[in-house]
């Protein structure tokens, strides 16, 4: 049942469950602004009219893809495309379209909020899509469902997932089961695939930019305030730990950076979808507090 009648461009969006509060901005790439637990950020967190730009929210989409397209160009199905910068003058383009363009409110309730964003193929990303976000807060946690539909009438290369950004807190601490890590060229495009069991370290001692493979189980993360579990049906994870920054992230995503350009796109979780149909993926951060 609508318990709120918000106009489908609305700036923000507030949900509300227990203590927890969850604050959103369709407009800027269906991002979250903030998610707290009373006034205590559990993300990244920024009051939802002092956000200028998804870049410091919280959390934001990835889709069609996750992080890098390099040198932002590809071949696919015999065609060559080309995609615009996005992100400063970084030589690829980053974290796909959604992020970028305004989301349209669909449904709410006082827990529960759908976002949906329609693409016309643009030099951002050469195919037409559409992609919902379904929002759920409960009391002791947060999760979110997105869907992308390919609405082109071929298929194309597809990939999802979340940025995240923690607050790196002074007993911050990071809990992962992962298989193998990617190291990166000097532009941040994936080059080598080393083994790498896990991550179990003080978030200040890490200086991770890598994707991920073979996560299993829930991403632990730990500080004086929150014990907080993220898990998701994705099998890949970004972690950024900038050392010189007051945030990290964990990221869920369904493939490898730049995986559009390997040799066998499909074995690092890229998908083709075709006309007409779906794919989706899920995320979830349970919460409890200390």
């Amino acid at each position: 049942m609508t318990a709120t009648a918000p106009s489908s461009s609305a700036r923000s969006f507030e949900l509300h469950a227990g203590a927890l509060r969850l604050a959103l901005r369709p407009d800027l790439g269906g991002s979250i602004a903030g998610l707290w637990h009373r006034d205590t950020p559990i993300l990244r967190s920024t009051e939802p009219a002092s956000l200028v730009a998804s870049r410091q929210s919280g959390s934001f989409p990835l889709v069609p893809y996750s992080n890098r397209l390099g040198y932002r160009h590809f071949r696919w199905k015999g065609h060559e495309y080309t995609t615009q910068p996005n992100f400063d003058d970084n030589p690829h383009s980053l974290h796909g379209v959604g992020w970028l363009r305004p989301w349209q409110i669909v449904s709410s309730s006082t827990v529960e909020v759908v976002l949906a964003y329609k693409h016309t193929a643009d030099a951002d990303w050469p195919f037409d899509f559409e992609a919902s976000q379904y929002f759920t807060l409960q009391p002791d946690s947060m999760h979110v469902q997105m869907v992308f539909t390919n609405t082109a009438a071929v298929a194309q290369p597809a990939g999802l997932g979340w940025h995240p950004y923690f607050p790196k807190r002074a007993r911050s601490r990071l809990h992962i089961e992962l298989s193998n890590r990617w190291d990166s060229d000097a532009t941040q495009l994936p080059v080598r695939k080393v083994a790498q069991p896990g991550i179990d370290s003080d978030v200040s001692h890490l200086a991770f930019d890598n994707c991920f493979e073979g996560w299993a189980g829930p991403a632990r993360i730990r500080d004086e305030k929150f014990s907080l579990q993220l898990s998701s049906s994705l099998h890949h994870l970004v972690v950024y730990t900038p050392q010189d920054k007051d945030y990290f992230c964990v990221e869920p995503v369904s493939h490898v950076s730049n995986a559009i350009h390997m040799a066998d796109p499909a074995a690092h979780g890229l998908r083709t979808v075709p006309p007409g149909e779906s794919m989706e993926a899920w995320m979830k951060l349970d919460i409890a507090v200390l």
